[in-house]
């Protein structure tokens, strides 16, 4: 009798799919939580912030960028990854929001059929 049996399928049709996301969008966001981890000395703080705050810094960030300037004066970092940040702020602090919303994101996500 052979031990060893004939591996299965896995059946992830229809999951979403994280590592569809580049790795460097995840690597410019760890880039910034971490300077504004120790320049804030609570990872967690940014969950304090009004979301209208997070809006005029990504603006602030986009237009510096559409100016030609690359890099953050006073973090070093780029302003493209500023603004990745923001928006990542804004998309948790929204969250439940627009999944309640949206149908299409529900399904997508996995979290129902689309109904």
């Amino acid at each position: 009798m052979d031990s060893h049996k004939p591996a299965q399928a896995k059946n992830d049709q229809g999951k979403p799919r994280p590592t569809l996301i580049p790795l460097q969008a995840i690597w410019a966001l760890t880039a910034v939580r971490e300077y504004g981890a120790q320049k804030y000395h609570d990872p967690k703080n940014w969950r304090k912030v009004e979301p209208q705050r997070y809006r005029d810094a990504c603006y602030r960030h986009w237009l510096k960028y559409l100016d030609g300037e690359r890099l953050d004066e006073e973090s070093g970092l780029p302003h493209l990854w500023h603004v990745l940040c923001n928006l990542a702020f804004l998309v948790a602090l929204e969250w439940v929001d627009d999944l309640r919303g949206s149908k299409v994101a529900r399904k997508l996500l996995g979290m129902e059929d689309g109904t």
